[in-house]
C-alpha cells in the first residue's frame, strides 16, 4: 500500500541506509529577520574519506521561485538567509528547497533535495503554542491512515481527501496516530501548513520484551521525518496505561524513549496521549 521505487546510486553517495533516513538533517533558527538553515549531511564513506577522494558537499537553498537564497559547503554547514520568508502555518506555509550535491570538481557525483521550511516554535504552560514568536492556538484532529473498506491501502487521492476535509473544518493541526503515515501525507502537511504531532505505535499495553522495538521505531520515526517543517513534537506512546501491569518497567521505557528523542532531536518537544492516569 506504499509506492515502491529503486534508488540507483553511484559508489559514493548520500547515506540512505541509516534507519531509512534521507542522508541529510536540517534544522532552522531565526534571529530578527534572518533565518539560519543548519545542515548535517551523511555519506556512505564519511567526510574524511570524502576529502581524500577530492570530493566536497555543496548545499544550495532555493526560494519558491527557484532562485538561489543561499549556499554553503561541507558536511556540517549553516546557510544564512537574510529577510527569510517564514513557514507560518496555514496562514503562509512557505517552503524553500534545499539541494545537496557531492561534487568532484565540477562533476556532480550524487544529488538529493527536499522542501525546507524556516520557522521557530515554542510552548508556554499558560499561554499555549507559539509559532514564529506569535500566539498560535492549535485546533485540530487526530488522523488515522485508513478508509472504510480499504484499510491502510489508501491512495494519494484518499490522502488528499482527508486533508481537504481537515482544512474545510478550519483545523490548523493534526495528530498522526499511532504510527508512521505515508511520506506523501507528511509532505502534504508541510505544504498546507499543518502543525503535526507524529508518534510511534507503542499503544495500550506495555510489553517488557518490546522495548528494543519501541527504540528502533522511534529512531526510524525521527531519522526519516526530521526535515519536515510541520512536525513540532514526537509522541512516545498512546493510552499506555489501559492494560499495563508492570508500571515500573513501563515508566522506565518511557524515560528511555524521552531521553532518546531529545538526544536525537534537541529542537522538538515530546508528548504522549493518556486518559487513564
Amino acid at each position: 500500500y506504499r509506492e515502491v521505487e529503486f534508488l540507483i546510486v553511484p559508489k559514493i553517495h548520500f547515506d540512505l541506509d541509516y534507519y531509512g533516513g534521507p542522508g541529510i538533517q536540517v534544522s532552522t533558527e531565526v534571529r530578527g529577520t534572518t533565518g539560519f538553515v543548519k545542515v548535517r549531511a551523511y555519506t556512505n564513506i564519511g567526510k574524511e574519506q570524502l576529502q581524500r577522494e577530492g570530493m566536497s558537499i555543496v548545499l544550495t537553498l532555493s526560494d519558491a521561485k527557484g532562485e538561489t537564497a543561499g549556499t554553503a559547503e561541507g558536511a556540517e554547514a549553516v546557510i544564512e538567509v537574510p529577510n527569510a520568508h517564514l513557514w507560518n502555518g496555514v496562514k503562509d506555509p512557505y517552503l524553500y528547497r534545499l539541494t545537496a550535491q557531492i561534487r568532484q570538481g565540477e562533476t556532480v557525483i550524487d544529488e538529493i533535495g527536499f522542501a525546507c521550511g524556516i520557522r521557530t516554535f515554542s510552548f508556554d504552560p499558560d499561554r499555549g503554542f507559539f509559532l514564529n514568536g506569535e500566539s498560535y492556538p492549535l485546533r485540530g484532529v487526530s488522523r488515522h491512515q485508513d478508509w472504510k473498506g480499504i484499510g491502510n491501502a489508501i491512495t494519494t487521492e484518499h490522502h488528499d481527501k482527508d486533508m481537504e476535509l481537515i482544512r474545510e473544518m478550519g483545523a490548523n493541526t493534526i495528530r498522526l496516530a499511532h504510527y508512521q503515515h505515508d511520506q506523501y501525507f507528511y509532505d502534504l502537511c508541510d505544504r498546507t501548513g499543518m502543525v503535526v504531532w507524529a508518534e510511534i505505535p507503542y499503544i495500550s499495553e506495555h510489553m517488557p520484551d518490546g522495548r528494543e522495538n519501541t527504540i528502533s521505531q522511534m529512531k526510524e520515526l525521527i531519522f526519516q521525518n526530521y526535515n519536515h517543517a510541520s512536525i513540532v513534537c514526537w509522541g512516545v506512546s498512546n493510552e499506555i496505561t489501559i492494560s499495563t501491569k508492570d508500571k515500573a518497567d513501563m515508566l522506565d521505557n518511557h524515560r528511555v524513549l524521552n531521553d532518546l528523542c531529545h538526544e536525537l532531536d534537541p529542537s522538538r518537544f515530546t508528548t504522549l496521549a493518556c486518559y487513564a492516569m
